[in-house]
């Protein structure tokens, strides 16, 4: 097995709940950490086949559609056109594909489908900030949110449903790990914006929804093929960026990479000690280990730092940090602590921030607050998927209490 299964599967085992014994992926004599195994295994995306083309990275579905153009007797100059309306000028369905005959759409609606996510809940904030909650065929949800600024769009977007990684200040390590997302369920909460309203394009992709990226590195790995190919999504690498609480085979694998994606850190304490109290991942990969996997970045880093007041707020807190941030040059996106995400936390004061963010600046280090955006939707990570399954909860409950009562009405 690679490193990077090696440490998915040690991953796993540390951070996800017993599960129970299923006679389908295990025998009786199967251990717990065995059908834990195999239910990790089966949490893995399905290895691309050419029937979803959007599973593909553009030239995999280049080289699938000119092979089956060939077969089919086709023109040559088909596979391009077939291929542009998979993310260039994308299609709902292929009926939709109006330059291409008739027949022909019938046949790649047959052969290729092509799949959607479905917008089971939008909320529209005051700010303009959009919050979408996708739908996935096994009954799944995951997140997205559009953040416009002026010209700017910035999409985050999911790269797991639920997350093992139990963060304190996450909804989402909350919620737990569910499974990993295909490349097409990442890429797809672009792609549904634009079949929406090609002018709403996001301009700029942030990983930093539900889940963590490198934990998924199969599927991350080709979703940026997909976002930043000219034959995808064609958005510029540099204006990509991967979030990763740091997972060291992540993110060998992800410098590895010769575009110029971003790469930012969840940091949150600027010392080991204080990060395993908010974070259980620093047991696994320690403070040191990744900010040394990070010099290896040719790119600039990024420290993402959530501000909770009396945890991570004090003078000593950024001095730390200004020590941190300048051995990497890192420039530290100071946020703001959404209070849907963790209502057992309180967020740093206005004023603490500013004092915090001026002592960085007066130590050398470039240090931006970040607006707290959607405050008056569930902006937060994980927090609309958990409002949306209490509220159906409920509801059914009300509506399991209402069944009981006729039936007990109807029985006297």
């Amino acid at each position: 097995m690679t490193e990077w299964g090696n440490a998915l599967v040690e991953l796993t085992l540390a951070y996800l709940p017993p599960l129970p014994r299923s006679p389908l992926k295990a025998g009786p004599e199967t251990g717990p950490e065995e059908v834990l195994f195999f239910s990790m295994i089966s949490s893995l995306p399905a290895i691309p086949t050419a029937r979803n083309l959007l599973d593909l990275t553009p030239d995999q579905a280049r080289k699938a559609l000119v092979e089956w153009v060939a077969e089919h007797g086709l023109p040559s100059y088909r596979a391009g056109q077939i291929l542009r309306r998979l993310w260039q000028a994308p299609v709902e369905s292929w009926k939709q594909a109006t330059d291409l005959p008739a027949a022909l759409r019938a046949e790649l609606d047959q052969v290729f489908p092509l799949p959607r996510l479905a917008a089971d809940t939008i909320q529209q904030s005051g700010d303009g900030t959009r919050k979408f909650l996708w739908g996935l065929t096994d009954g799944e949800a995951i997140e997205s949110v559009l953040i416009p600024s002026g010209s700017r769009r910035t999409l985050c977007i999911s790269s797991q449903a639920g997350c093992a990684l139990k963060c304190s200040f996450c909804a989402t390590g909350r919620m737990g790990f569910r499974r990993n997302l295909t490349p097409f369920e990442i890429t797809g909460q672009v792609r549904e914006i634009v079949l929406h309203n090609p002018e709403e394009k996001p301009t700029n992709i942030v990983f930093m929804g539900m889940g963590e990226p490198l934990l998924n590195w199969p599927s991350v790995d080709a979703a940026l093929s997909i976002l930043n190919h000219p034959d995808g999504l064609g958005i510029g690498a540099r204006h990509i960026t991967v979030s990763t609480v740091g997972i060291l085979p992540g993110m060998e694998a992800f410098a590895r990479r010769p575009e110029q994606f971003r790469l930012a850190i969840s940091l949150h304490a600027p010392t080991s000690s204080q990060r395993l109290t908010m974070m259980p991942i620093e047991k696994k990969y320690g403070l040191e280990s990744v900010l040394k996997a990070a010099e290896a970045f040719r790119k600039r880093v990024t420290f993402e730092y959530v501000m909770i007041g009396g945890v991570n707020d004090s003078e000593a807190d950024a001095d730390q940090l200004g020590r941190l941030a300048r051995r990497l040059g890192a420039l530290v996106n100071i946020l703001p602590l959404h209070p849907g995400g963790a209502p057992d936390l309180t967020p740093t004061t206005a004023n603490r921030i500013r004092a915090f963010s001026e002592r960085l600046r007066n130590q050398g280090v470039e240090a931006v607050v970040r607006r707290s955006r959607g405050l008056d939707i569930n902006a937060a990570c994980g927090q609309l998927r958990v409002e949306v399954e209490k509220k159906r909860g409920a509801e059914k409950s009300v509506s399991g209490k209402r069944d009981s009562t006729r039936s007990s009405s109807r029985t006297q």
